[in-house]
Order: structure tokens, then sequence, then C-alpha cells
């Protein structure tokens, strides 16, 4: 499923036209760029998420600019996970690992070199982060390619 195939003017995830006046488009376009940015930092950042800035980039880019929308969905890093989440196929299973690992060696770095003792809260709060974006990564469907997979069994 290429993304432009999925951006066709029939796709549920086709972009809306834009609306508002210039001024109101150019604040949201901003406001999309501010947030793939942040999106690109939590690629970089486990404890910083990067869906929920792809999504919220996207619906801002939806208001603002079809040309910002497409390239947004046509990424070659960000269009592929935000068309497959959009869609409700998940994440791959080797991306849950790697967030799931990145997230708990930075949250327990971060609470035993980085927070004092008698901050012990801190530490709490930090584990009650990483519980809940565990169970959200497990909630999410496991993306498996079905068009890797062979379609037929080999013959002997």
């Amino acid at each position: 499923m290429s993304p432009k195939h999925v951006l066709s003017p029939r796709s549920p995830l086709a972009p809306p036209p834009p609306r508002g006046g210039r001024l109101a488009r150019v604040l949201w376009a901003t406001a999309g760029l501010v947030f793939v940015g942040l999106a690109g930092l939590g690629v970089l950042l486990p404890i910083l998420p990067t869906t929920p800035f792809l999504l919220l980039a996207a619906a801002c880019f939806a208001r603002s600019s079809e040309r910002l929308y497409r390239w947004l969905h046509e990424n070659r890093w960000f269009g592929p996970a935000l068309t497959r989440y959009r869609l409700g196929l998940g994440l791959p299973l080797l991306s849950k690992v790697l967030i799931l690992s990145m997230l708990w060696i930075t949250l327990a770095a971060s609470a035993f070199w980085a927070v004092p003792g008698r901050l012990w809260w801190v530490r709490v709060l930090l584990g009650c982060v990483g519980v809940g974006v565990t169970i959200h990564l497990l909630w999410i469907p496991t993306f498996r390619d079905l068009s890797m997979a062979p379609t037929s069994l080999p013959r002997r």
C-alpha cells in the first residue's frame, strides 16, 4: 500500500480542503511544522512521544495546506508509520521492542542517576509514566507486513 494510493481523493486519509483566511492557514502550517519538529525529537528522545505529534501535525496541515499534508504522509521517515497508525494497522514488532527498550533504559537511568534519593516520589512518577506508555504500546495492534509472506506453500 503506497502512500500515494492511500491519499487518493476517495481515501479516508485524504485531507479536507484548507479553510480559513491566509493568516489562519499560515498559523496552522507553522504549528504543524513545530509538531513535526517535536516528532523528530521524539524519535531521538524516548521520553517524548512521536505519534501524537505526527497526528497533531497532520491535523494542522489538513487545515492549512494540502501540499504539506501530502508531504507528511509521503515522507520516507514519518509517512509509513503515520499512515499505518491512522488506518489502525498498528506498529511493527521491532518498533515496539526498540521503543520499550529505550523507554525503560532511559527511565531507569533517569530514576537512579539523575533523581536524588530524597525525591523518591519522582522515581515513582517515572515508573508510572513507564507503565502507562508500556500499556499504551501493547494496546496498539502489531503490524505484520503480509506482502512479505509467501502466498503458497512450496511444493516437494
